[in-house]
């Protein structure tokens, strides 16, 4: 059963990851904010604390471990809700404000709601809040799949009972947005894949590639908080790819990032960037 599911999964990230957007660095989807929490509808808050391996060096808490924070409440959720087959779906894209970044052994509370609803996908919401002042927003686009055929499927009736209360009838779009990289003038980076990167679905799992953002991010100390990333899935990275990284800078503080094959650097796994916000 796994084995199919993996198939299914990276074959239809790689069928749906064929368009090609390529707006400004600082021109973000209009579509593309953090809707706040509703007042009616579904929600589902669960708690964390952030524990020593989930922050850097001082004491920050890491993209990749809140990646993988709003992939347990969100998973929580669809387990209390009874959502029939919850492994059923692709990320698409994840956008992540950070206004005031969370830290070592602060207790958070993590909130996820439905913020918009398309034909075949949804847009899940986290919002983050901490007992110290941190304050997150998540929205991560996902992708229903048949897991017979591995194509985008209708969302059920039991998905818009559960959750088109919260999504307030906001529409929400799955294109592509980043352009690929540049032909040339980046130098690239080696970025070694480990065993532990990969998941029960035999691909580096979605968070470990905020990682990848993290080390980008870290000697630019102007894209700390308040700052605003976003991460596009185009095609999964399997086990014996070799991979490499390239970052561009650019005017205003921005950062764009592509995770791309080893050997020709024009296959784009996964592609992202950072913005500051103003203070």
């Amino acid at each position: 059963m796994w084995d199919r599911r993996q198939q299914i999964c990276c074959d239809t990230v790689a069928m749906i990851s064929d368009q090609r957007l390529a707006p400004a660095l600082d021109d973000p989807d209009p579509d593309d904010g953090c809707v706040p929490l509703p007042a009616v509808g579904r929600a589902f808050t669960g708690r964390r604390k952030v524990r020593l391996g989930d922050v850097s060096p001082n004491g920050r808490l890491r993209f990749d471990a809140l990646a993988r924070f709003a992939q347990d409440v969100s998973n929580d959720d669809t387990v209390d809700a009874g959502l029939e087959d919850d492994m059923a779906w692709v990320v698409r894209r994840t956008v992540v404000e950070v206004h005031t970044e969370a830290r070592f052994r602060e207790e958070l509370e993590l909130t996820t709601f439905c913020g918009g609803i398309g034909s075949r996908w949804a847009e899940r919401r986290v919002q983050v809040r901490g007992a110290e002042g941190a304050e997150i927003e998540l929205a991560t686009l996902w992708v229903h799949l048949d897991m017979d055929t591995g194509r985008p499927l209708k969302l059920p009736p039991q998905f818009h009972e559960l959750y088109a209360e919260a999504a307030g009838g906001r529409k929400v779009r799955a294109k592509l947005r980043h352009g690929d990289p540049p032909a040339d003038g980046i130098e690239p980076e080696a970025w070694p894949l480990r065993f532990s990167d990969f998941d029960v679905l035999d691909h580096v799992n979605n968070a470990v590639s905020w990682a990848a953002v993290e080390e980008a991010r870290a000697p630019r100390r102007h894209l700390r908080a308040p700052v605003r990333a976003e991460i596009e899935y185009r095609a999964p990275i399997e086990r014996g790819h070799e991979v490499v990284r390239l970052a561009q800078d650019h005017e205003g503080g921005g950062l764009s990032l592509w995770l791309v094959d080893a050997a020709d650097h024009r296959t784009v796994y996964t592609s992202a960037r950072v913005l500051p916000l103003p203070a």
